[in-house]
């Protein structure tokens, strides 16, 4: 077994920074060609919130992590302190999503909760690396035709979600560990600009605000 000169094993750190360089890139690549999209899918989030709405989030797995996650920051805080912002992670009841599993299938799970808690001028947030989920796919029909702004993160292509996503940030690349990572630093960088736009310069937005 090789190793370097701290004792590690060289192949481990070669996937470390192989693995450390990929992830710099696609950062690089994604913030330079999407940034005008993450700015508007927190415009869009401010505005909604601005006016009573709430946020609704989903997706399975590491997704459903990201989920909860990103509701978490609106809850509580993000950076700043300021009031509590609504938004529930559609991946935590246990009972719920047990019940609908069980008497409807599994890829309802989700357009159930959102045709129960969502409404017009909400925010439903569909996170898939595939863009394919069957039960994130079937809560953006049903966020659509209840006339909520859709949010897509998703990876390379959009997958079947790209045609139901007001805004779509479409990680360019097809390895999952990969696009997780782009997925909560454009998270991140959503709860920041709402942040933003809600309590250091709502002027910005004031006249979307003020629209019927």
């Amino acid at each position: 077994m090789e190793t370097g000169e701290s004792g590690g094993n060289t192949e481990a750190l070669a996937l470390i920074a192989s693995h450390a360089a990929a992830g710099a890139q696609l950062r690089r690549q994604f913030f330079t060609e999407q940034a005008e999209r993450v700015d508007l899918a927190a415009r869009r989030t401010a505005v909604a919130l601005g006016r009573g709405n709430k946020i609704l989030l989903c997706g399975n797995g590491g997704s459903a992590g990201d989920a909860q996650h990103l509701a978490g920051e609106f809850v509580n805080r993000f950076l700043i302190d300021r009031p509590p912002l609504a938004a529930v992670a559609l991946t935590t009841d246990s009972s719920v999503l047990t019940a609908i599993g069980n008497d409807f299938g599994f890829d309802r799970i989700f357009e159930k909760q959102v045709s129960a808690l969502g409404q017009a001028g909400d925010v439903f947030v569909g996170i898939s690396t595939s863009g394919n989920s069957p039960d994130v796919i079937a809560a953006l029909r049903c966020a659509r035709e209840r006339k909520m702004f859709t949010l897509g993160l998703t990876g390379q292509g959009g997958g079947r979600m790209a045609e139901l996503c007001d805004v779509l940030l479409a990680v360019p690349h097809t390895h999952t560990p990969l696009i997780q990572e782009v997925h909560i630093a454009a998270g991140h960088l959503w709860c920041a600009l709402v942040d933003h736009y809600l309590f250091e310069n709502v002027q910005a937005i004031q006249s979307e605000l003020n629209a019927d």
